[in-house]
């Protein structure tokens, strides 16, 4: 094996080069292979066309404000939230809501004077939850070390300095549906669907499932609070961007500057592993590479049972694995227009009751399409990105081959009730499957998070029960994408704390 280095990454996605970047600067000889030309995984943004280029995968996202200053990518993230277009309801008699005080109030006055205490909470509830992202996890039922210890009692103090009346409703938060959550503080149906909206978009589960208080949470945490409208990373002061990929670009030209080198079109074929111990990695090509450490970020299923394979790790721990509930229900159609859609700046979305979305993700149950999807509108100029639930990567009639199709027209359909322009814009389109998302971005069965957000898959159980802290049962093998705690969504936080393992 020829070419030794300190650190091998798999995988440009951003977790996979936030922790290259890290270690690049420490002075680490550090390697990030890419099977695609381009790095990103998926975000990424890219062209399908001449003037149709747009954010394929992820619509937007803000890494965490201590990885935009270590690194030195850019400005604060409060000059980022100074910018931000709306978040808007679309409603069929063109009376939208958006979600601030002032739209409320014409749905419900009550509604309105209880919207400052929502968002407080929220805003409360991310803060602590951004704070449990940022401790690792030990490895229940294991024995817990000293580091353990200290980073369990950071995140308790954490806590405790919330108070005890937002300590305690987080906690009770959690566990309870969006619908409970918003039933508490709105009496508008419109209201509460706009925000249970937000709780369900990349998983596979309806706002009257366990869990999805979490997930409101979460969301709400990485888009970064109160319009909940995906803002990618500023670059330069007061400079904005354009295009969720200048979040990864930022990051390899970060690796780059700091030593550390990024090769494309260099698939990961397997793991090489030697008594236990991972060595290196062997390409598609048949090139082999040494390295003393091994970083994934691609997804765990992947890593474990296709890199490593299952002949290599514990019995138990493969059925563990074999178990992890990906459960992909995403399509994206993308449009390009002439310009004439009629679809507002800012994030749309069609999800006018709670009970809409709750039969939208029925659909998913019973391996089927949704025929009245909850989409999720994004618009760049001539562009239109739409984010459709739920299209179940396991179908039960058909298969993807043929039913891209059904999203496309659904996707359209349903988004031309509320503007009626949008058809004759529509110059060329671009539809991506949940089998693209695992054939093309290598997302284990279309699923953006790497596994699930679920009350079963976070915290000390992600990516399984005694696995936490991004350790596997290979010596040197560790992971660092969206499938272990701290991931799902655009922060960074997994590559982050990878590091800190290291150390």
């Amino acid at each position: 094996m020829t070419n030794h280095y300190n650190t091998i990454i798999i995988g440009t996605g951003h977790n996979g080069l936030v922790a290259a970047a890290y270690l690049a600067k420490q002075g680490k000889k550090v390697l990030v292979l890419e099977r695609r030309s381009i790095v990103g995984g998926s975000v990424v943004t890219e062209s399908f066309g001449e003037n149709f280029t747009v954010d394929s995968v992820q619509t937007g996202g803000t890494l965490r404000p201590d990885i935009i200053k270590d690194l030195g990518l850019g400005t604060s993230e409060k000059n980022a939230h100074s910018t931000r277009p709306p978040f808007i309801s679309l409603q069929p008699d063109g009376n939208h809501l958006i979600l601030n005080e002032e739209s409320i109030k014409r749905f419900s006055e009550k509604d309105a004077s209880r919207w400052s205490e929502f968002v407080r909470f929220m805003d409360k509830a991310a803060s602590i939850l951004d704070a449990a992202y940022a401790t690792i996890m030990p490895r229940l039922p294991k024995n817990m070390s000293l580091q353990d210890g200290y980073g369990l009692l950071e995140l308790g103090l954490e806590l405790r300095l919330a108070g005890r009346k937002d300590m305690l409703n987080f906690i009770r938060a959690l566990p309870m549906s969006a619908q409970e959550l918003v039933e508490e503080y709105f009496e508008s149906e419109v209201v509460r669907a706009a925000i249970a909206s937000v709780a369900i978009h990349n998983s596979t589960l309806g706002p009257m499932s366990a869990g999805t208080g979490y997930t409101l949470i979460h969301n709400w945490l990485n888009r970064g609070g109160l319009s909940l409208t995906p803002t990618p990373l500023p670059v330069g002061e007061g400079q904005r961007v354009r295009g969720i990929g200048e979040i990864t670009n930022a990051l390899a030209n970060a690796v780059k500057s700091f030593g550390g080198e990024i090769r494309t079109d260099a698939e990961v074929k397997n793991i090489k592993i030697e008594n236990q111990i991972a060595k290196g990695v062997v390409l598609a090509n048949g090139e082999e590479i040494s390295a003393d450490i091994i970083l994934s970020s691609a997804d765990p299923k992947h890593t474990l049972l296709k890199l490593v394979g299952a002949q290599d790790l514990p019995p138990e721990f493969v059925w563990h694995t074999q178990s992890i509930k990906m459960r992909g229900s995403i399509s994206k159609v993308h449009l390009q227009t002439n310009g004439n859609h009629g679809i507002p700046e800012g994030t749309s979305v069609v999800a006018p009751t709670v009970k809409y979305l709750e039969k939208a993700y029925d659909a998913s149950k019973y391996g089927e399409i949704s025929e009245k999807p909850y989409l999720e509108v994004t618009t760049s100029e001539n562009t239109v990105s739409i984010h459709f639930q739920f299209a179940p990567y396991e179908l039960k009639n058909g298969s993807w081959n043929m039913e891209n199709g059904k999203v496309e027209k659904l996707a359209i359909d349903t988004l031309a009730e509320y503007f009626p322009n949008l058809k004759s814009s529509i110059v060329n389109t671009k539809t991506i499957t949940p089998k693209d998302l695992e054939e093309t971005y290598g997302l284990t069965e279309g699923d953006i998070n790497h596994g699930q957000l679920m009350l079963d898959q976070f915290l000390f159980m992600r990516p399984i029960p005694g696995w936490s802290n991004h350790k596997t049962p290979i010596d040197n093998l560790y992971l660092c994408g969206s499938g272990v705690h701290g991931g799902g969504g655009v922060s960074g936080a997994s590559g982050r704390n990878v590091v800190k393992i290291l150390k």
